[in-house]
């Protein structure tokens, strides 16, 4: 990217939030801190208001407003495929703001831009594979975004996946995120006192409170990332004859797949779990075909299990 466009670019990314951090655009553009600086001053020399505070970053003054920006042909397309995405992934009422928002997108698109999107429209799909579950969201997306923006306490009808139980619960909502066909949400529920993973499928029933939190929460990055940090991962390498490796399929991603090795007549994989039990009842329904190599406990436990089987049949 030439200097000009890296500077107009800059300028964009100033408008999109309240501040930026040098360090932000370094990174985003692969510079030094030294070019970020020499880049702003030649906006500022440009008559752009910027205001800079040491150890903050930069901002534009309040009220300053560019026209309405050209997107490239590239970004236009783009924004046509995150549409294909948000409708198939999300729920009713976010694929309705979304195609809202995509209306404003296309109105400022110059001409041959909106042909191309038309032309195009017909040419991206995003297709749910069979191993992928259909799942209802119940339309709860926008609500606990609403909410998190907020900082409102929600109530929720909640029916936990383990034991069927229905439980009405106040939380404070962090983030969302999406995983293997389901969107959770992470908040803190004042019934237990601590941090809840709560799938959307499972809220029957969700509304907004008249009141609001003050306490600060983690951020859903670093709640995640503590998460993992605290849950022991357990490694385990099994082999799978060829024959049956290929049933696997996305399976294994499902069971923490890290990595696979090609043998004579086998196929020698390795997993990182937090739930062995989870994992040796997955493997028992390709046991006759395949073996454990490590770690010992998990050929222990599936001995105990079969054994258990051949006791009740």
């Amino acid at each position: 990217m030439n200097r000009i466009d890296r500077i107009s670019a800059i300028l964009i990314q100033l408008q999109s939030r309240r501040v930026v951090k040098a360090s932000d655009i370094a990174d985003r553009f692969g510079i030094s801190l030294r070019t970020v600086y020499r880049d702003v001053r030649s906006l500022e020399e440009a008559g752009i208001p910027i205001i800079g505070e040491a150890g903050v970053g930069y901002s534009l003054v309040e009220g300053y407003r560019l026209p309405p920006i050209m997107f490239t042909r590239e970004e236009a397309t783009a924004f046509l495929t995150a549409e294909k995405f948000v409708e198939k992934m999300t729920d009713a009422s976010t694929a309705a703001q979304h195609k809202s928002a995509m209306y404003k997108v296309r109105a400022i698109l110059k001409t041959a831009e909106k042909d191309l999107l038309e032309s195009m429209d017909n040419s991206i799909a995003v297709l749910k594979s069979h191993s992928q579950r259909r799942i209802n969201n119940n339309d709860h997306l926008q609500p606990i975004l609403n909410g998190i923006a907020n900082k409102k306490v929600l109530c929720i009808d909640y029916m936990a996946g383990y034991s069927q139980e229905k439980t009405n619960r106040e939380i404070e909502p962090v983030g969302i995120f999406y995983l293997d066909s389901y969107w959770h949400m992470i908040a803190f529920c004042r019934m237990r006192q601590d941090y809840r993973d709560f799938r959307t499928d499972r809220i029957r029933s969700l509304t907004e409170t008249e009141h609001t939190f003050e306490g600060k929460h983690p951020t859903l990055k670093a709640y995640i990332a503590q998460t993992a940090f605290d849950h022991k991962l357990e490694t385990i390498v099994m082999r799978v004859d060829n024959s049956m490796a290929r049933y696997l399929n996305d399976q294994k991603y499902y069971n923490g797949f890290v990595s696979e090795v090609q043998l004579a007549d086998q196929l020698e994989m390795t997993f990182l779990t937090m739930s062995v039990e989870g994992f040796v009842r997955w493997f028992m329904m390709y046991g006759d075909q395949a073996e454990i190599v490590s770690p010992a406990f998990v050929r222990d436990r599936i001995k105990a299990i079969a054994g258990e089987i051949v006791a009740r049949n």
